[in-house]
């Protein structure tokens, strides 16, 4: 080693690679962790559609009860959701039905259909069904329907 001006010492570096058999253990061991972590992240969207949908469910349900209080009557099954935003023009509407409606306007469910309202209905008043993902009545997981009176 030899000093520099400063009296300091010059260290030599020593640089060693990687061996092929460690690079391999490295990319073996990330292949395993993206087989457990990415197919539960894949269904977080799904999952947050579902909740989405719950919850504009339970927004519209509100909606339609202050209908109610108003007018006296939920809207009826031919009236529709469109009661909430528009002032009806067939079927018992209220004299205070406020000018901006109950709603700015009917959301469409995560997957893009339209909610489906029945009034009366035959486990509730009303009903608000989204089919999910499937778009298609029944299924299973993402595909299972969501409706209003099984909201927890």
């Amino acid at each position: 080693m030899k000093k520099t001006d400063r009296g300091e010492k010059n260290i030599a570096i020593c640089q060693r690679g990687f061996t092929l058999i460690e690079i391999m253990v490295v990319i073996v061991i990330l292949g395993i962790l993206a087989g457990l972590i990415v197919p539960r992240l894949m269904d977080e969207p799904d999952k947050a559609k579902v909740v989405k949908a719950r919850m504009q469910i339970e927004s519209l349900i509100t909606a339609v009860k202050k209908y109610k209080l108003d007018s006296g009557a939920y809207p009826t099954t031919e009236q529709g959701l469109a009661a909430l935003v528009e002032k009806p023009s067939v079927g018992k509407v209220s004299a205070h039905y406020p000018a901006r409606g109950y709603i700015a306007k009917i959301p469409k469910d995560p997957w893009g259909n339209d909610y489906i309202y029945i009034s009366p209905g035959e486990h509730d008043e009303v009903e608000i069904i989204s089919y999910g993902a499937d778009s298609e009545e029944g299924g299973d997981g993402i595909h299972a329907d969501i409706r209003s009176w099984e909201l927890e």
